[in-house]
């Protein structure tokens, strides 16, 4: 321990007397880690936007049973396209199931204008849901109230209102039993629901949520719904979806050979796509910025060999005074990684700079995870380290009497 101190102290002291010098030294070094820390921490907060979207679109612990499953290939697209329409009678099949099923909502959507005397939204989402809406763990309203069952069983023209929706078509007026047109017909808004912010530069907060018997007289009712299952408990999710699947295939008549005409998918499933799509991606990304990792260790490399060419006569004296090879080897190697890990802290600080920047003038958010600091630090050791051992390697061998004669 204290070689080591000794040998920082002594590195450090070389890199103070030659400041300018040892800037330009670590600047690739700052570089690459600037630009890897900063797309680490746009990739992670990419990642866990999209995984908070999809958690809640469908649900951290609820599945979705769909016409058309996620498909990688061109066949099993043309297979999809045929499948038949799921609908309302397929929901109460699975309700009827039991099992580990404990509720199901249908639901179907599609986009239309909503206006409010001088104030629309051209393209606004629409979406027509049973009453196992109010029931969902992502269903929150912020003012007013649920949609009733009597509502729901009547199909009464009632709505409830994204937060961003209510707020651009009513401004400071009060939402709550305001009618306003949806798709040319007149619905009065019962609730807001609590605002859930935007992904990717897209809000989540623009729609309306309406019963789906009203949906289905503005749409009609051959739309193929989606249906949302809910288990009778979070670690039964995947017997849930072994119920239902095994529901929708008695209900639909399938033979045991016949392949599923439907789709059974989780969060999970459209996060793994979304893995499978991006995670390659992004490793390319990551490895061409940490290339610069590599001209910065050569840079290094190279400085530290001049510097080792400077100190002939100094590196001679010592060793005549009674330093041994390995306490050489331990200075120069000290001053190496001392110079790269300098530079990976400032560019670790810039990368998170960076990082924020982006995401303040841009929709990709950014998150600083504590992994990607250390990786930014011990990354550029590792760098100082390895570009570091041959010019150490050259100035331990150095031959004190040739050393000192050198001018």
């Amino acid at each position: 321990m204290h070689q080591f101190l000794e040998a920082a102290s002594i590195a450090v002291q070389a890199i103070w007397s030659n400041k300018l010098r040892s800037l330009l030294t670590v600047l690739g070094n700052v570089v690459a880690v600037t630009s890897i820390i900063a797309v680490v921490s746009l990739v992670q907060g990419l990642n866990a936007s999209v995984k908070d979207a999809i958690q809640s679109q469908v649900g951290a612990d609820s599945f979705a049973v769909i016409r058309n499953p996620p498909t990688f290939t061109r066949e099993q697209a043309t297979r999809a396209a045929s499948n038949p329409r799921v609908t309302l009678e397929e929901a109460e099949a699975l309700r009827n199931f039991g099992g580990h099923i404990k509720l199901v909502m249908a639901e179907a959507g599609g986009g239309g204008q909503a206006k409010y005397r001088n104030e629309s939204l051209d393209s606004l989402q629409i979406r027509g849901v049973t009453r196992e809406y109010n029931l969902l763990a992502t269903t929150r309203i912020e003012r007013g109230r649920p949609i009733g069952a009597r509502e729901f069983d009547d199909s009464r023209p009632v709505a409830i209102l994204g937060w961003a929706a209510a707020d651009r078509l009513f401004g400071m007026v009060d939402p709550i039993d305001k009618v306003f047109t949806l798709a040319g017909t007149h619905f009065k808004v019962v609730g807001v629901a609590e605002k859930k912010g935007a992904i990717l530069g897209r809000s989540q907060d623009e729609f309306a949520v309406i019963p789906l018997g009203a949906f289905q007289k503005i749409f009609g009712s051959r739309q193929s719904l989606s249906l949302t299952v809910t288990p009778t408990d979070p670690s039964a999710t995947k017997l849930a979806m072994d119920d239902a699947t095994v529901a929708m295939r008695v209900a639909r008549r399938l033979r045991p050979k016949d392949k599923d005409n439907f789709g059974v998918v989780s969060a999970d499933t459209f996060l793994d796509l979304y893995n499978q799509v991006t995670s390659g991606i992004f490793a390319i990304l990551i490895g061409v910025v940490s290339l610069s990792l590599v001209v910065g260790g050569i840079v290094i490399m190279n400085i530290m060999l001049m510097a080792v060419t400077e100190r002939t006569r100094e590196i001679g004296l010592r060793k005549s005074l009674g330093a041994r090879r390995r306490d050489i080897l331990w200075q120069i190697l000290t001053e190496s990684v001392t110079l790269s890990t300098f530079g990976g802290v400032i560019g670790t600080g810039l990368g998170f700079g960076v990082a924020q920047i982006i995401s303040h003038f841009s929709p990709l958010p950014a998150i600083v995870e504590v992994w990607s600091v250390v990786l930014g630090v011990s990354v550029t050791a590792f760098v100082g380290l390895f570009f570091g051992l041959y010019p150490a390697t050259r100035a331990a061998k150095l031959d004190p009497i040739e050393a000192l004669r050198r001018e």
